[in-house]
C-alpha cells in the first residue's frame, strides 16, 4: 500500500498533474480562437478539452499551488504553464498580448470571462430577434432546423433550464418554474 502513496504525480495517468508525451506548449485544443463575440463556445470548447485531459482545475481554481517550499510545487507550475500556453495558443493574439503576463490559467481564465461574458442580455435580445425573424427561404427543411438549432442552443447557454435543487422531496417546483421558462422563451421569439 505504501508503494501507491509514493506515486510521482506526473507520472500517474489519472493525475491532473500527468502530461502525456504527445501534449507540448504549441498544442491547439480548440479550433476556433477567442475574438471576443464568441466567448461561450470557445470557453465551452476549451472547457470540453480541458476536462478530457484532466487539467480543468487548473482554470477553475480547483487545483491550488502549492507553497513553494512544497516538493509539489514544480510538478504543479509545469502543468499549469502547459495549460497557460494551451490557453494562449486558443486567443486571436491581440487578446492574447493581453493574458501572457498573467502568472495562473485560472487568472486568465477569470479575466477572459469577466472581460467577455457581459454582453449576456444584448446577445439574449439579438439571438431572439434573429430566431423570430429566421425564414426557411431556400434552405432545405434540414438546413433549416440545423441552423435555427444552432440558434436556440446558444440562447439557452445564455438562460440555462432550471434544474431541481432539492435533496429528498421536490419542493422547488422545478416543473412549475420550467413551464413558465418555456412560455416565456416562446412568446419572447414568436
Amino acid at each position: 500500500m505504501s508503494e501507491l502513496c509514493n506515486v510521482d504525480p506526473s507520472q500517474d495517468p489519472t493525475s491532473p498533474y500527468y502530461l502525456h508525451a504527445s501534449e507540448n506548449p504549441f498544442l491547439v485544443i480548440v479550433p476556433n480562437v477567442l475574438e471576443g463575440t464568441n466567448y461561450h463556445q470557445w470557453s465551452r470548447s476549451v472547457r470540453m478539452s480541458l476536462v478530457s485531459k484532466n487539467k480543468l482545475g487548473f482554470v477553475d481554481g480547483t487545483i491550488e499551488a502549492p507553497g513553494h517550499t512544497n516538493s509539489l510545487y514544480s510538478t504543479w507550475e509545469r502543468a499549469n504553464i502547459m495549460v497557460v500556453s494551451w490557453l494562449l495558443r486558443s486567443l486571436s493574439p491581440t487578446i492574447a498580448q493581453s493574458v501572457i503576463w498573467m502568472e495562473t490559467a485560472s487568472h486568465i481564465w477569470n479575466e477572459l470571462k469577466e472581460r467577455f461574458s457581459q454582453g449576456d442580455m444584448l446577445r439574449i435580445a439579438d439571438l431572439q430577434d434573429l430566431i423570430s425573424s429566421f425564414k426557411q427561404g431556400e434552405l432545405t427543411v434540414t438546413n433549416y432546423f440545423t441552423e435555427l438549432k444552432i440558434l436556440w442552443d446558444e440562447l439557452e447557454v445564455f438562460r440555462p433550464l432550471p434544474t431541481c435543487s432539492c435533496a429528498i422531496k421536490c419542493s422547488c417546483n422545478v416543473m412549475t418554474n420550467f413551464s413558465k421558462y418555456k412560455t416565456e422563451c416562446t412568446e419572447n421569439i414568436v
